[in-house]
């Protein structure tokens, strides 16, 4: 049973997407033990739980899956890619109708602690060298151009 909550986090059109991409289900190998669960009602908790910030042991019953069912999936899915795969479903499902506007964009990044005044292990594009200065500014030079990152905690990043 589809109730209202679990039509807000899983929509009929997204549904209609995610479906064909789940894999399919495999019998555990000790045999034995209870029908699969609907694999609609174990996404829609999976949705919840990550849409909500609820721990994995808080999730409410009313879902109709139990934690174990719906941290099992979780893992599997995971490991079969299937976030990757439905990313790239809705983003070419939104983008076919013209409803993603690629003039703008995010980009992310991750932090690497580096030990400061030394010469990094990696060139930049061209030959610049990327050298680690006192306050966790990561300094990146090369002909005519020199470019600086803050640490990620003081700021986002700046050229120079």
């Amino acid at each position: 049973m589809v109730d209202d909550l679990s039509l807000r986090l899983v929509p009929d059109e997204l549904w209609a997407l995610v479906e064909p991409l789940i894999p399919g289900f495999a019998a555990r190998p000790q045999r034995g033990g209870t029908a699969p669960v609907d694999d609609r009602a174990v996404f829609t908790a999976i949705v919840f739980v990550l849409t909500s910030g609820c721990p994995w042991r808080l999730l409410p019953p009313s879902f109709g899956v139990t934690v174990p069912t719906a941290h099992r999936r979780f893992t599997r899915w995971t490991k079969a890619g299937l976030w990757r795969r439905m990313h790239r479903a809705v983003l070419d499902e939104l983008g076919s109708q013209g409803l993603i506007d690629w003039s703008r964009a995010v980009l992310d990044g991750a932090s690497v602690r580096a030990k400061k005044d030394i010469p990094c292990a990696w060139k930049s594009s061209g030959s610049g060298l990327g050298v680690m200065r006192p306050g966790g500014r990561l300094v990146v030079e090369g002909p005519g151009r020199q470019t600086t990152m803050q640490d990620p905690d003081e700021s986002v990043g700046q050229l120079a």
